[in-house]
């Protein structure tokens, strides 16, 4: 269980609630497992790779070893390269950097940003999404079919971070092979709802963030093949990322410390293995519950007057907890701003990072998100569907106003905890 559950947060009308988190796939709250690790490990935390002081030797253990884990999470290959990153837009930088020369690129254009953005250039081809799974591989096969002879990959999104639907990865996959081509997944939003197997789904690499699986430290990974990333410049030049280095230049290291130059982010490592290691162990009650929440959280925005849940695909498949919606008559962020001040739920408003997926869907406006995860129960969807009906019947009880550019409560009388001032 996350570690916030039961937080209580302040009501503009003076009373406080339990905190409604449905807004897991912007950051999912700390593990309650995650958090005891953690304090369990900082006594021991110290330099790693060099230092000779037994700290040194516990914590160059315990971030090697989670190499290990992460492979085990996403059963990867054992020749897999591990490298710790800061996150998932960080890991996709770092792979956009160590891809050869002149590797056409296809990916479609309602990727989330960390994944679309790092790729330009004349080889890269953005495909529009269509409206259909199958269609979709169709899409990819035509793309690659169109690129010229030389390295290719495919870039995916493993599940839609605005409407929670995954997308056909072994299928996308399978065209990728026919073609010589390669596949990156982006599993930010995939990791922390389902099982991830590289091999099953035959995917090349693989980018997720701890942020988005319940360990919240500043840690990521990419996990993949090693040999365009042994041959890439290092990602950033410094120590660690050095064999030796003389007046007259530099050996680089060859492993997957060649890309994590100057000292790491041992702690943050240590939280993302223990958290990927507690999923991988309760798995079944994981989807259990997501699924649970997913079906009362859908079946009750159903009956909420002018709300449009938003979709990329017209055709049925599976999907994480995660889906946007818009509501007639209402701006998402002023409906984001009366549900934190007058009901306690947290929610995403906006694009999401993922402009072109969320203006194509609405229209051109933005949206509201709502993300289920461990973190949330029915009864803070429960409340989520009452708060929308009592919103579209009457309105808020409270007045609000745009504070540097977003919607706040005006007045607002709600203290920041007692940590905060001063």
């Amino acid at each position: 269980m996350p570690a916030t559950l039961g937080t209580r947060v302040p009501l503009v009308s003076g009373p406080d609630a339990e905190y409604a988190n449905l807004d897991h796939a912007a950051s999912a709250p700390c593990l309650r497992a995650v958090r005891d690790a953690v304090d369990e490990f900082l006594p021991w935390y110290a330099s790693v790779h060099r230092g000779a002081g037994f700290a040194s030797q516990v914590s160059t253990k315990v971030y090697e070893r989670t190499r290990d884990v992460l492979r085990r999470f996403v059963d990867a290959r054992r020749t897999d390269s591990v490298i710790f990153t800061r996150n998932t837009t960080d890991a996709l930088n770092l792979l956009a950097r160590s891809v050869p020369r002149h590797t056409s690129v296809v990916l479609f254009d309602t990727e989330h940003h960390a994944a679309l953005l790092p790729w330009r250039g004349p080889n890269v081809r953005r495909v529009r999404t269509p409206r259909t799974r199958l269609a979709a591989v169709s899409a990819v096969d035509s793309a690659l079919a169109a690129t010229p002879e030389g390295p290719r990959l495919v870039v995916l999104t493993g599940a839609s971070n605005v409407t929670g639907e995954l997308l056909p990865v072994a299928e996308i996959a399978a065209v990728a092979r026919k073609h010589g081509a390669r596949i990156a997944l982006d599993a930010a939003q995939l990791a922390p709802h389902r099982p991830i197997s590289v091999r099953d789904l035959d995917v090349d690499y693989v980018v997720l963030s701890g942020h988005k699986l319940y360990a919240p430290f500043g840690a990521g990974a990419l996990i993949g093949r090693a040999d365009w990333l042994r041959a890439a410049p290092p990602y950033l030049a410094g120590g660690g990322a050095t064999k030796a280095v003389t007046s007259e230049g530099v050996a680089w290291n060859s492993g997957p410390e060649r890309h994590e130059a100057g000292s790491p982010n041992t702690v943050g490592v240590y939280a993302l293995g223990v958290a990927c290691d507690q999923l991988a162990e309760h798995w079944g009650a994981v989807l259990a519950h997501e699924t649970e929440l997913l079906t009362r959280l859908r079946k009750g925005l159903e009956a909420v007057p002018g709300l449009t849940q938003l979709r990329l695909f017209d055709d049925p498949g599976d999907e994480v907890g995660t889906l946007s919606f818009t509501v007639d008559g209402f701006e998402p962020g002023w409906l984001a701003a009366v549900l934190s001040a007058e009901y306690g739920i947290g929610v995403r408003d906006g694009a999401f990072c993922a402009h072109i997926a969320t203006k194509r869907l609405t229209g051109g406006a933005q949206a509201v998100r709502v993300s289920v995860g461990l973190g949330s129960t029915a009864e803070h969807v429960d409340r989520l569907v009452l708060a929308l009906r009592q919103i579209v019947a009457r309105g808020a009880r409270w007045t609000y106003g745009k504070v540097d550019g977003r919607w706040a409560p005006s007045p607002d009388p709600r203290e920041v905890p007692a940590f905060l001032r001063g």
